[in-house]
């Protein structure tokens, strides 16, 4: 056999390896091509993510921001509906104050009745003639109306209870249509009330509100009402009372009271 030179040994070595390579070097191309796709592909979705992590953020950051200024919305509101409550009730108290000062001013008048001038007797009769015969004293008119509430107020004022009531009943069956005819109804319960009769003092009440059905007095004469009902031991009429002014008059000083004593 002849042999092989080194040279032919090399060439032949080196045909076969390409021959056998071949197919591997084609393999690891579509290796590659497939991993550039991949890589481009997790890229992608990474962009996605990140874009829709972008969305969810800025989606809750505007709901955020929406729910604030919800918050300050409302809060506005209810200070505004606060504030307007307040000057509500300030007026009413300075409204209650003002009457209670009149009524105090007219009740220290009335404490000091001015003087009145001595009467005239006039000329002696002459000698012979007769004077007519009276037949009794004349009644004497019931005083004004400022004049006897006022002096019946300054009895309350003083505790004179059973004075004060003798007044305003006066008062009520000389003027019972004036202005102050609701409110001397409504302090004869008053005077009832400080004298410990609580059954007596709801009747007074009672009829203050069945005839002066209009009265500003009603909402003080509610809750007095319920506090008389309270001292009876009848809470739960009570209640009812107060829950009453509460919501017929939201902004009074009785509604204040009444919302005190509702929630002990």
């Amino acid at each position: 056999m002849t042999s092989l030179t080194p040279r032919v040994l090399v060439g032949t070595f080196l045909v076969v390896f390409c021959l056998a390579a071949g197919p591997l070097f084609a393999a690891n191309k579509d290796i590659e091509r497939l991993a550039v796709q991949i890589a481009a592909l997790q890229g992608q979705l990474a962009a996605i993510e990140r874009s829709g992590e972008e969305t969810r953020t800025e989606l809750r950051r505007l709901s955020e921001l929406v729910a604030e200024q919800n918050a300050l919305l409302r809060k506005s509101a209810a200070d505004r509906r606060q504030h307007e409550e307040a000057m509500t009730v300030g007026l009413r108290e300075l409204s209650e104050r003002v009457s209670e000062l009149a009524e105090a001013i007219e009740a220290i008048k009335a404490q000091f009745p001015p003087a009145t001038p001595p009467a005239d007797t006039g000329a002696a009769a002459p000698p012979g003639s007769s004077t007519p015969a009276t037949t009794g004293a004349p009644i004497a008119p019931p005083p004004a109306p400022r004049e006897l509430y006022s002096q019946a107020y300054a009895d309350y004022a003083r505790g004179n209870y059973d004075l004060a009531m003798q007044g305003f009943a006066e008062y009520l069956r000389a003027y019972p249509g004036t202005d102050f005819s609701d409110n001397a109804q409504y302090w004869i319960g008053e005077c009832l009330y400080g004298k410990k009769l609580y059954a007596e003092a709801i009747d007074a009440w009672n009829t203050l509100l069945k005839d002066h059905p209009a009265s500003d007095k009603l909402p003080d004469g509610r809750v007095k009402k319920g506090m008389a009902l309270e001292r009876l031991g009848r809470r739960s009429q009570a209640l009812v009372e107060y829950r009453y002014v509460v919501d017929r008059y939201p902004t009074s000083q009785a509604a204040r009271i009444a919302r005190e004593r509702l929630n002990p």
